[in-house]
């Protein structure tokens, strides 16, 4: 049966066919289609996404909650990552969402995992070096969620950066014709990126992955003194924190994320960092100018 579909109330489908029913009726009318792909669990980082897609005049707003199998490796949290659908509901309720698609993994994937989206050589460093097929797995579902959702627009948090920049690679080099908006990271007052995951963490586990955070900032601080200076900065912090496992420390071009030139003057970039902490796996990142003096935001 087809849900009642009522605006701004988060009405809940889950089948492929419902949305379209939905989305369908708003394209036809010429009326924007936003959609904001998550995985649930929501938190304050989410929400700001949805704000941000309920300021598109006369937008339809779709926050997709779906669990992807397809990017979690073997050994990853795919199990334990929290499901709290109802409790989401509600959020995306209070904040005016119009539509929330959560459909099963059969429903999105009814023959298992045939054809995948690959994300070329962007996707074999950082993050792709250490959760080689992630990637993949996230561009096929997105690709896979703006078939079947139609948007004009699709809103991204910063938090996952280099997911970001592939996503907006894929758009362009498919000629998707899908606006892609970049929302700056959400942080607890502690300074901590929000996450999902961060309620994997004991009390003294979240002290710890402070040191994500407090590096980034420390490599902010000493942008005027050029690249070797931020990392050097922010090495220093992750040295002094006991129970953080780095995986990572890199600052790329911000634009693409490719590595800095010899002279280390490439002026907008992104430092990036992942660490575990405990059996947790965090990530975080910062927008640096080289070259000049960052301020607090």
């Amino acid at each position: 049966m087809t849900p009642t579909f009522k605006s701004g109330q988060a009405t809940l489908v889950q089948t492929i066919d419902n949305l379209q029913e939905i989305t369908g009726a708003f394209r036809k009318a010429g009326r924007p289609v936003v959609l904001v792909p998550t995985m649930g669990a929501l938190h304050a980082g989410h929400l700001q996404l949805v704000r941000v897609a309920k300021r598109i005049p006369g937008a339809l707003v779709v926050v997709s909650i779906f669990v992807n199998p397809l990017q979690f490796a073997e050994g990853e949290d795919l199990d334990a990552y929290p499901r709290t659908l109802d409790a989401d509901v509600e959020l995306l309720r209070g904040e005016g969402a119009d539509v929330v698609f959560a459909p099963s993994a059969r429903e999105m994937y009814p023959n298992e995992f045939r054809t995948t989206v690959q994300p070329g050589a962007l996707g074999t460093v950082l993050e792709g070096a250490f959760r080689p097929t992630h990637f993949a797995g996230v561009l096929t579902v997105v690709n896979k969620l703006f078939n079947i959702v139609g948007p004009t627009d699709a809103i991204f948090g910063e938090k996952d950066y280099q997911q970001l920049i592939l996503i907006q690679q894929m758009v362009t080099d498919l000629n998707m014709g899908i606006r892609i908006h970049g929302v700056p990271i959400v942080r607890e007052a502690s300074g901590l990126a929000m996450s999902s995951r961060n309620r994997y963490l004991s009390e003294e586990e979240h002290e710890v992955a402070l040191g994500l955070s407090a590096a980034l900032t420390a490599g902010a601080h000493a942008s005027e003194s050029g690249a070797d200076a931020v990392l050097a900065a922010a090495r220093s912090v992750l040295a002094a924190v006991d129970g953080l496992d780095v995986d990572y420390l890199e600052l790329r071009r911000a634009s693409d994320l490719g590595e800095i030139g010899e002279d280390k003057a490439a002026g907008d970039t992104r430092l990036l960092i992942a660490a575990r902490v405990g059996t947790t796996r965090l990530i975080d990142n910062a927008g640096i100018l080289l070259g000049e003096v960052q301020r607090e935001t």
